[in-house]
């Protein structure tokens, strides 16, 4: 409605017209559109040219906002600053009561206008008051027939009183709509914490652990690319990734200094980039071609184990939301408990790993030491005798009992290398090498071992193998568990069996010697590293052994078979 017909129109149709706006007010949510509304209403009812919309700050000192409407935006522009409430304007915000001027300028207040500034000299302003406090004043200037009248007035006090109305609607649906986010987040965050706990409960592997998570990031935050960056001396370690990314990037390092990633490592608070090209001044920076990054610290207890970082959300992005840093920091926290488990658990099985190295190493020093070495001692010493014996045939005698000691430091040293690394596994297969394994010890120790193998083989096909690390796996459990007979048992009978059955392969060693505590911490018997061994290729050991009855070792193992060609295609390599 321009201003000719907002002249032309009665009081009656007024009136009707502002208790139309007035519903249209209060059924608005949006307090930015309640402004435009209550603004585009002032001039429809008033015929004015202008309107304003002056909100004061906290204090109720000055203008915190000052909308308009009327001006277009080339005005605006050449205006410049927005007035801050000083003035004419300035008077509703020390008095708040409406004010009419048929003169702005000549007003004791009047500042005057800045350069570029529309003409304006009629002048009505009335205050806006939310629940008996001022949110702000409402003006309009430049009434297009005459000067603002008291009808004028009128109007604009009951269009005030409805955006009030309006105000407090919307401000308090904002006020819920908020809470309600709030409560969304928590509950995400929550759900997000709860997925990771589930994901991983139990879990140590480090590099499954890290693959959920990344997995499980990118999914929370609809990212185009998810990464984990893990902290190593002065760098960050790519460890893990997901999306749209090559994998062979697993392992770039980032140095620390100058990078995004490292600038929130060392603070310990996340950041969002909305113009990631500008700042991504790192090694993925080509290759993630972002245009926006959310970063975030995977902390656990004040130590910072290394970086969340995603890029591009795919939809409603590529930026990311104040939600998305929050779900991701509250993800991040448990992903940070998951991660430092896991690498907990990796440093605690290479300390092991090292320590049954050096023991084993120990356990051939040993027997070198003991059989080889002092073999070769004795034969030294017989060989110097034989050199200044008197007669040809001492010298024989002594000849000849060398080259005894000679074929059986040869058998030493034989079995020796074959407990080092069985020819006969590698060449002939598991049987093969348990048939010879269990034949060594039994000649050895005149221990009885009875040995039951049955693995099945598919009728009509190419023979087939276990694959190397079960088949080995399975020659150093039963390896280790006679030498713990021969050692600790006293046992006179052993029996083992290996058989496959329902896609998995048993073995047992069962021995009738005096039995152990199997719930007690016995090192020298080797039960940690078996376990070891058998976990990483994901199996499992049992131990069922009592006082006086003997000891019995289980293991489980998954059939994976590779055919003959393809096991001496893997041992050639």
């Amino acid at each position: 409605m321009d201003a000719d017909v907002a002249a032309t129109m009665t009081q009656e149709e007024r009136l009707r017209r502002l208790l139309d706006v007035g519903r249209s007010l209060v059924s608005e949510l949006d307090l930015d559109e309640v402004l435009e509304r209550v603004m585009a209403a002032g001039r429809e009812l008033t015929g004015a040219r202008y309107a304003a919309i002056g909100v004061l700050d906290e204090r109720r000192e000055q203008l915190q906002r000052f909308l308009t409407s009327g001006l277009d935006a080339e005005t605006i522009r050449a205006i410049g600053h927005l007035p801050r409430g000083r003035g004419v304007l300035g008077v509703l915000t020390s008095d708040p009561q409406p004010l009419r001027l048929r003169e702005v300028g000549s007003h004791a207040r009047s500042y005057g206008f800045p350069p570029g500034h529309p003409p304006m000299r009629t002048f009505l302003g009335v205050p806006i008051r939310v629940r008996d406090e001022v949110y702000g004043n409402l003006y309009l200037t430049e009434k297009a027939a005459g000067e603002f009248d008291e009808a004028d007035e009128d109007v604009l006090v009951v269009l005030a009183e409805w955006a009030a109305i309006a105000i407090e609607n919307a401000r308090a649906y904002s006020f819920l709509r908020e809470r309600r986010d709030e409560l969304e987040r928590t509950v995400a965050s929550l759900e997000a914490t709860g997925e990771i706990a589930d994901a991983l409960a139990g879990d140590t592997d480090l590099d499954h652990v890290l693959e959920l998570i990344v997995k499980r990031a990118r999914a929370l935050t609809e990212a185009r690319a998810m990464v984990v960056l893990l902290h190593d001396g002065d760098d960050l370690v790519v460890a893990a990734l997901a999306g749209e990314l090559d994998g062979s990037l697993i392992g770039a390092r980032i140095p620390i200094a100058g990078s995004v990633s490292g600038h929130v490592l060392r603070s310990g608070r996340a950041e969002r980039l909305d113009d990631a090209p500008s700042r991504l001044r790192f090694a993925l920076a080509e290759q993630t071609q972002a245009k926006a990054g959310l970063f975030v610290p995977l902390r656990l207890r004040g130590t910072v184990l290394g970086v969340l970082s995603g890029f591009d959300r795919l939809r409603d992005g590529p930026e990311f939301s104040d939600r998305d840093e929050h779900l991701l920091t509250a993800f991040a926290t448990s992903a940070a408990a998951a991660v430092a488990t896991a690498q907990d658990v990796r440093a605690q099985t290479l300390q092991r790993s090292i320590v049954a190295a050096e023991t084993e190493r120990k356990r051939w020093a040993r027997e070198l030491h003991d059989d080889t070495l002092q073999e070769l001692a004795a034969l030294k010493l017989m060989l110097s005798t034989a050199l200044i014996a008197p007669d040809d045939l001492e010298r024989d005698a002594l000849l000849n009992q060398s080259q005894e000691r000679i074929m059986i430091a040869m058998r030493g040293l034989r079995d020796l290398i074959t407990d080092l690394r069985p020819a006969t596994l590698d060449e002939l297969g598991l049987e093969a090498a348990l048939e010879a394994l269990t034949g060594r010890v039994s000649r050895s120790s005149e221990l009885r071992i009875e040995l039951n193998v049955d693995l099945a083989y598919e009728a009509g096909r190419e023979p087939t193998r276990l694959v190397p690390q079960i088949e080995e796996t399975l020659y150093r459990v039963v390896q280790e568990s006679l030498t713990n007979v021969i050692k600790h048992s006293s046992a006179t009978k052993v029996e083992v069996a290996v058989r496959e059955e329902g896609g998995e392969v048993e073995a047992m060693v069962a021995d009738n010697g005096h039995g152990f505590d199997a719930a007690a911490d016995h090192a020298g018997f080797g039960l940690l590293g078996m376990r070891e061994r058998v976990a990483l290729v994901g199996g499992r050991l049992s131990v069922d052994s009592a006082s006086g009855l003997g000891t019995i070792v289980r293991i489980g193992l998954p059939v994976h078979r590779t055919h003959s060609s393809d096991a001496e295609a893997v041992l050639g390599a």
